[in-house]
């Protein structure tokens, strides 16, 4: 089994897969928008995808859609019956 390891975040690749710290499979894409992307450019990151164009996850897009969801989570609860309404 090789293993190597990111010195700059810890992300590790068990023979050639990246793994979140769960456990779970991860995606080098995500990794590079969500952590490596977000570092200066002199870190030592080990992962080919930091700086290209991965279409990984971004924190950007992560609080747009927290966001709208949000806004729909309220829209949505408008429609609820006010408590002193129920008695």
């Amino acid at each position: 089994m090789s293993i190597k390891s990111c010195p700059k975040c810890g992300a590790r690749w068990l023979d050639g897969k990246l793994f979140w710290h769960t456990g779970t499979i991860a995606s080098e894409a995500d990794l590079a928008g969500l952590v490596c992307d977000e570092t200066d450019d002199d870190a030592p990151c080990i992962n080919e995808l930091k700086g290209t164009k991965h279409g990984g996850q971004t924190w950007a897009e992560r609080d747009r859609t927290i966001k709208l969801l949000t806004q729909e989570a309220m829209k949505w609860t408008k429609t609820f019956p006010k408590l002193e309404d129920l008695e």
